[in-house]
């Protein structure tokens, strides 16, 4: 959205509405930052704020009037507009038992999370924006690159369980240093961040996944804390040795896959599960040697009981478990390319697209830490050769016989069954071994070939 409709909202309102940008839009300007929302803050009462925007042709919201919050329809986008408030007492660790309207505008900022979240724009009428308002020293943190809390951040912490771990997220989406006593308040708040509902913590999570520098807020997990609230299964990964295969420990080489994986949020949440089974699988050998058997199979149960606790989405969690289920899969140049088509076949099944599979275990590979340029190398080869594989368009399931049940049925003379599912399972086999069997003629001839023999 342009200034435009915000300027024209602010003409509408009147010259008494001090109508200002607030939250992170104004960060994200600061910073030259795209961004989705525009937050506006104003001295009018949400009535008010309903009446004159009405009056002006524009449609009205009344969406959290408890609150002093409307929503103004600009350019068919929606746009909050909140009256300047302070917060009562936070009982919940969540939300504020009361809110009081009216109040002057550095006092509305004072409520905010961070220094970088708690600056203002105001809105000129020459096109963009005006004075910024800076109480706090926003704009000197986001010079410094960092994460300060408003004033005192065990009481920042205190109000909502959720700002810890938006914390983190900040600082993986925008890679900046939380403060030092900003971050040594987050471990004595855990109490306050327990309280908050998971639906919000995925949402920060997946937000913190998908950001620049995952990473470096996934480390602040682990050092304060809030990584065993919510996903206490990946602590034994952390300083978990692994074998010569590997530069990193589990954790270090999870922590280089999520940096590596393209940054949507089945890779992100893939990455960082992928491994969490290999503590509780983890052998030594007689000759020294550390192994992983099962380590997999182990993941993805680990996978699928976490992102069920977090409440993610059916889509999310089938994509994270293909990912997973096949990261350990390994072609070689002694693969026949029938086995490569039966790991087409695979993938397929999975409904995990080849250039999916084949982006998560670059990122697997890279994150071991060893020998990058040759691996890129056999993972180009691979690649090359996998694509021309499809490329040709193998049969890869029962759907792609060139003869379909009724076909099979009327060649044997008998009625469906056990038999003909097993069939059809001989024949799929014997294409994946040679395409060019999959023909009318050349399956019949196997049909009959099969059933003879059976």
């Amino acid at each position: 959205m342009t200034w435009a409709p915000l300027l024209r909202l602010k003409e509408a309102l009147g010259p008494d509405a001090e109508l200002v940008i607030v939250g992170g839009a104004v960060r994200d300007e600061r910073l030259g930052r795209a961004h989705a929302d525009w937050d506006l803050a104003t001295r009018l009462l949400p009535q008010a704020v309903m009446d004159r925007a009405r009056a002006a042709g524009m449609k009205v919201i009344p969406t959290g009037l408890q609150h002093g919050t409307v929503t103004v329809i600009l350019e068919d986008r929606p746009v909050e507009v909140t009256t300047f408030r302070s917060d009562g007492d936070y009982l919940d660790g969540r939300h504020p038992e009361s809110v009081r309207l009216g109040v002057e505008l550095a006092e509305d900022l004072s409520r905010r999370d961070f220094t970088i979240n708690a600056m203002a724009l105001r809105l000129d009428t020459c096109g963009g924006g005006g004075d910024l308002v800076d109480p706090f020293g926003g704009q000197a943190d986001l010079a410094s690159r960092t994460i300060r809390a408003v004033g005192d951040p065990l009481q920042r912490f205190a109000e909502d369980g959720l700002r810890p771990l938006r914390a983190c997220r900040f600082a993986a989406q925008l890679g900046f240093e939380v403060d030092a006593a900003t971050l040594a308040a987050i471990p004595a708040r855990l109490d306050v961040a327990r309280k908050v509902s998971v639906e919000r913590v995925f949402t920060e999570l997946d937000k913190l996944l998908r950001g620049a520098e995952p990473e470096r807020g996934l480390a602040l997990l682990a050092e304060t804390g809030l990584l065993d609230l919510w996903l206490g299964e990946l602590r034994p990964m952390i300083g978990c040795g692994q074998n010569r295969h590997h530069m990193h420990n589990v954790w270090e080489h999870t922590l280089q896959v999520v940096r590596l994986a393209p940054g949507e949020s089945g890779f992100r949440w893939a990455a960082l599960l992928h491994d969490a089974g290999k503590p509780g699988t983890r052998t030594l050998g007689p000759d020294g040697e550390v192994h992983f058997y099962g380590h997999e199979t182990r993941s993805l149960d680990l996978a699928e009981a976490i992102l069920e606790r977090l409440k993610a989405s059916h889509a999310l969690r089938k994509e994270v478990a293909a990912l997973i289920r096949h990261h350990g899969t390994h072609p070689t140049d002694a693969w026949s390319d029938a086995a490569c088509r039966r790991l087409l076949k695979k993938l397929a099944e999975d409904a995990l697209p080849l250039d999916h599979w084949a982006a998560f275990r670059l990122a697997d590979q890279r994150g071991k830490g060893l020998d990058l340029e040759s691996s890129e190398r056999q993972h180009g080869a691979l690649m090359a050769r996998l694509e021309a594989l499809a490329a040709a368009a193998p049969p890869l399931s029962i759907r792609d016989l060139a003869l379909n049940g009724a076909a099979l049925m009327a060649l044997a003379g008998r009625d469906g069954g056990p038999w003909l599912g097993e069939l059809q399972r001989q024949l799929l086999e014997a294409v994946l071994e040679d395409p060019g069997l999959n023909t009318s003629e050349g399956l019949a001839d196997l049909a009959i070939k099969h059933l003879g023999r059976s």
